[in-house]
C-alpha cells in the first residue's frame, strides 16, 4: 500500500471557480452611428389638491419616529391610514417601503396597491405592485400589473421580459408561471426578449424541448444575443457537457467577438479538464482586455496546472499588477511556483506575504516546509508550533504538517511523539489517529498500530484507509493473511475504483499464495495510478510468475519518475 497523504486541493478548486471571474462589460456599446438619447425630464406624481393639516403631520411624524425607534410595522400603519386619507402617492410609496421593510406582507401589498392606483403611470408603482402580488402567491390578481410593465416600448419592453422570471422565481407551480409567461409573451411572437422568457419559464417547469425551441426563436430574431446563447448552453450542460461544448464552438465561429460566451466556454472546459484548450480560450478573451485582473489570474492557473511556471508566474504577477482581488491567493500560488522551481528564498517570502484570512494557515504550513528544505527542521517545527489556531481541525492540521516534516526528514520517532502529544490534546481525531498509526508502523509498533486503526474504525466505520492500513499491515508482515484479505476487501466495498486499495487487496492475495489473483488486481491498481509502490509489487508478482522481462520493464519505467523509491529500489535489488 503506497503512503497515503494528505493533498491540497486548493488548485483545482481555484480552477473549478473560474466561474467568478468577471465579464468584460455589463452591457454592450452603442452601435457606431447609435444617437444618445438626453435623460428624459423628472416625472413628477399627480399630487392631491388639499392643504398640510396639523394632524396630517402629526400621523406623518408618529410613523417617521417610530421608523426610526424600530418599529416598522407602526410606522407602515401610520402612513398608509394618513396615504388613504390625503390620496398622496408619495406618502403610499413611503407605506409600501416601511411595509416591505417591517415584512408586513399584507400592508406592503395594500399599500403598493394603493400607490399604483394613484400613480397609474408610475413603473415603479406597477412594479411594486406587481412583484409584491406574486410574492403572496396571487398570480390572477398580478397578472394585469405584469401586462402593463409589458406594454412599455422599446427597451421598456425588453427588460420586463427579462426581469419576469426572476420576479417569478419563487412560485413552487412551475407550470401555472410557464402559463403566466406564454400568455404575457403571445403579443409580441417577434420580440426574442419574449421568447427568451418563455424558453427560461419552460426549463423551470422541465420541458426542455420546449425550452431549447424557443431559444432557437430568439436567435432567429436577434442573432448573436449573448443572454440566450449563455442560457442555451446552460441548459444543454446539464444534459451533456458535449453537447454544450459543440453549442459554444459553433456560437463563438459565427461570433468570435462574443467575450462572455467564450468566457462561459472556457470554464467549461475548466470542468471537463480540458486546461490547454480552456488556457487558448481565456487568452484570447485576455487579448481584448489585457488589463483584466481576474482573467489574468485565470490563465496564470492554467498554466500551473499545464506545468508551464514561467507563463503561471508571467500571468498571476499581471494579475497582482492590475489589482486582482484576492492577492493572497495570488501569493500563495507565486510561492509555490517558486518552491517548485527550487527558488526557495523567494517562496519563503511569497508565502510570508499571505495574510491572516482563509488561505494563511496554508501558506504558512507551506512556509515551514520551505524552511525544513533549507535545512532548518527544528525552527520549521518551532514556526509552527506558535501559530494560534482557530479551531480544533486548525490544531490538527498543524500537528500533522509537524509530523510530516519529520516523516520527510526519517526522524520517525520524534513525528510518533509529536503526533501522541497531538492524541493527548484532540483525544480520539480520525485523522491524528490514522497518522499515529503509520508513524508507529514506521517503527514496528505493530500493537499501536492495531489499536489506532481499529479505534479509528469504530469512530469511523465507513473510514475505508483504516481497513486498508490495517489490512496491508497485516499482509506485508505475512501474519493473519485471510484477515488481511478480508479486511482489504471491506476497504474496497467502502472506495471502488481506489488503485491503492486494489495494490493492498493484490498484495494480501500474493502473500497467500495466489498470484493470479494478485496480478490481476495490481494491474488493474497499475493501470489506474502508476505509482512507483504499486509498480515495485507488480514487478514481484510478474516475477514470481516467470514474466521477468515484463517485471524488468514495469520496474524501469517507474525508476525513471522515481528514482528516489525506496520501496521501488529494494525490491529491484533483490531480484537483481
Amino acid at each position: 500500500m503506497p503512503t497515503l497523504k494528505l493533498k491540497s486541493a486548493l488548485l483545482t478548486s481555484s480552477l473549478l471557480a473560474l466561474a467568478a471571474c468577471a465579464p468584460m462589460q455589463s452591457k454592450p456599446p452603442a452601435d457606431a452611428g447609435e444617437k444618445v438619447q438626453a435623460p428624459a425630464e423628472e416625472r413628477k406624481p399627480p399630487l392631491p389638491n388639499q392643504e398640510l393639516s396639523a394632524q396630517s403631520l402629526y400621523q406623518y411624524l408618529v410613523g417617521e419616529v417610530a421608523l426610526q425607534r424600530g418599529q416598522p410595522e407602526l410606522a407602515a400603519e401610520a402612513l398608509l391610514d394618513l396615504a388613504r386619507q390625503t390620496r398622496d402617492p408619495r406618502l403610499a410609496q413611503r407605506a409600501t417601503e416601511t411595509a416591505v421593510l417591517g415584512r408586513q406582507a399584507s400592508q406592503a401589498g395594500d399599500a403598493a396597491l394603493l400607490w399604483q392606483s394613484l400613480d397609474p403611470e408610475s413603473p415603479q408603482a406597477t412594479q411594486a405592485a406587481a412583484a409584491l402580488l406574486v410574492n403572496s402567491g396571487r398570480l390572477g390578481e398580478a397578472r394585469p400589473y405584469l401586462e402593463k410593465l409589458i406594454t412599455a416600448e422599446g427597451e421598456g419592453r425588453a427588460a420586463a421580459f427579462l426581469h419576469l422570471n426572476q420576479m417569478l422565481a419563487r412560485q413552487r407551480d412551475r407550470e401555472a408561471v410557464l402559463t403566466l409567461v406564454q400568455d404575457l409573451a403571445s403579443p409580441y411572437p417577434e420580440s426574442a426578449e419574449a421568447h427568451f422568457a418563455v424558453a427560461q419559464a419552460a426549463w423551470s417547469a422541465g420541458k426542455r424541448q420546449e425550452a431549447v425551441a424557443e431559444l432557437r426563436l430568439a436567435d432567429r430574431l436577434r442573432p448573436g444575443w449573448e443572454p440566450a446563447a449563455l442560457f442555451h448552453g446552460q441548459a444543454l450542460q446539464q444534459v451533456s457537457a458535449s453537447d454544450a461544448l459543440e453549442f459554444y464552438r459553433a456560437f463563438l465561429h459565427d461570433y468570435p467577438k462574443a467575450s462572455e460566451v467564450r468566457l462561459a466556454y472556457a470554464r467549461l472546459l475548466v470542468s471537463e479538464k480540458s486546461y490547454p484548450q480552456a488556457r487558448n480560450e481565456f487568452q484570447r478573451v485576455l487579448d481584448d482586455a489585457p488589463n483584466n485582473a481576474e482573467i489574468s489570474f485565470a490563465v496564470g492557473l492554467l498554466a500551473l496546472q499545464a506545468s508551464d511556471l514561467a507563463a503561471a508566474e508571467t500571468y498571476l504577477q499581471r494579475a497582482l499588477a492590475a489589482g486582482y482581488k484576492d492577492a493572497d491567493l495570488a501569493h500563495f500560488y507565486l510561492g509555490q511556483i517558486a518552491e517548485e522551481r527550487k527558488q526557495l528564498k523567494q517562496a519563503a517570502e511569497w508565502f510570508s506575504r499571505v495574510g491572516p484570512g482563509e488561505h494563511y494557515l496554508n501558506a504558512q504550513i507551506r512556509y515551514a516546509g520551505v524552511m525544513a528544505k533549507q535545512g532548518r527542521l527544528d525552527e520549521a517545527s518551532r514556526h509552527l508550533q506558535q501559530i494560534q489556531p482557530q479551531d480544533i481541525a486548525q490544531r490538527a492540521l498543524l500537528i500533522q504538517a509537524e509530523a510530516q516534516l519529520l516523516r520527510e526528514a526519517k526522524r520517525h520517532q520524534e513525528a510518533f511523539e509529536v503526533l501522541g502529544k497531538g492524541l493527548e490534546k484532540i483525544p480520539n481525531h480520525p485523522e491524528l489517529l490514522y497518522d499515529h498509526a503509520m508513524a508507529a508502523e514506521k517503527l514496528n509498533l505493530l500493537d499501536v498500530v492495531e489499536k489506532d486503526l481499529r479505534q479509528l474504525i469504530q469512530i469511523k466505520p465507513d473510514n475505508a484507509h483504516a481497513y486498508n492500513a490495517l489490512g496491508y499491515t497485516f499482509a506485508e508482515r505475512g501474519i493473519r493473511l485471510e484477515e488481511a484479505r478480508q479486511l482489504t476487501e471491506k476497504a474496497l466495498s467502502l472506495d471502488p475504483g481506489n488503485p491503492l486499495i486494489m495494490d493492498s487487496l493484490g498484495w494480501a492475495y500474493y502473500r497467500l499464495g495466489e498470484h493470479g489473483k494478485a496480478a490481476e488486481w495490481l494491474k488493474k491498481a497499475h493501470e489506474l495510478r502508476p505509482d512507483p509502490e504499486i509498480a515495485a509489487h507488480l514487478g514481484e508478482v510478474l516475477w514470481m510468475q516467470g514474466q521477468r522481462d515484463e517485471a524488468r520493464k514495469i520496474w524501469q519505467s517507474a525508476l525513471k519518475l522515481s528514482p528516489e523509491n525506496d520501496v521501488l529500489r529494494n525490491v529491484m535489488q533483490k531480484f537483481k
